[in-house]
């Protein structure tokens, strides 16, 4: 029981961490892009350990088995959403911030999406 408990805190410590990180990145990072990969990546892998902590609390049964569906849930739709996000900015116009790369005019590196 012990190695359970010690267990689920290194995950919930985890998990704690990457969310800290990620609203960190929230605050520091320079422009949308950056942010929501910030937010989409603590948030997914932040809240998947403190799932995986939690599962490890609780006895085996319906509630371990509840709580990997709502893993499952977040690790399947939290990506897609910030995909999803990120496709909608550039097709609204959002410019993404890449130093040293010309997505537009002469000399263009890069062919947008939004010129597609």
């Amino acid at each position: 029981m012990v190695a359970a408990d010690l267990l689920a805190a290194l995950f919930v410590l985890a998990g704690g961490f990457f969310l800290v990180v990620g609203g960190l990145g929230l605050v520091r990072l320079p422009d949308l892009f950056t942010r929501m990969h910030a937010a989409g990546v603590g948030d997914t892998l932040g809240v998947a350990l403190f799932m995986l902590g939690f599962m490890f609390l609780v006895d085996l049964g319906g509630v371990t088995l509840k709580l990997g569906l709502v893993l499952l849930f977040l690790l399947l739709t939290g990506p897609v959403a910030t995909h999803a996000l990120a496709k909608a900015a550039l097709h609204g116009g959002v410019r993404p911030i890449a130093e040293g790369v010309r997505t537009t005019g002469p000399g263009a590196t890069v062919d947008p999406p939004w010129n597609t």
